[in-house]
């Protein structure tokens, strides 16, 4: 199996940006989709985007397309998540999920690991 740790969480006010990254081992990194959802304790988990092995497919949220950008480098073994002109309604915990032989795809169900989140608090 694949761990995951997410880190670059943190307060930030609205408008401004933060990159979140996500730290993979384990297991052959490339062999897995990636996916960043978010979640807060008044909603269902939400899928944010999601990127093939290679990088070459991407499927963003509607709610986050032309803000947020997601990449990955293998060689790392860590994917990334940039967000730009945050929302206090982007406040949540952002967690990172891998799919084995995935496409990165919004269906959470088809992501079977899960990092422990890492916090984003969007000030106004």
């Amino acid at each position: 199996q694949v761990q995951l740790v997410e880190s670059g969480g943190g307060l930030v006010q609205a408008g401004g940006s933060l990159t979140l990254s996500c730290a993979a081992s384990g297991r052959t990194f490339s062999n897995y989709a990636m996916g960043w959802f978010r979640q807060t304790p008044e909603k269902e988990r939400e899928f944010v985007v999601g990127i093939n092995w290679s990088g070459g497919r991407t499927t963003y949220a509607d709610s986050v397309k032309g803000r947020f950008t997601i990449s990955r480098d293998n060689t790392k073994n860590t994917v990334y998540l940039r967000m730009n002109s945050l929302k206090p309604e982007d406040t949540a915990v952002y967690l990172c999920a891998a799919d084995l032989y995935g496409s990165g795809g919004n269906n959470r169900y088809e992501y079977a690991y899960w990092g422990q989140g890492t916090r984003v608090t969007v000030s106004s």
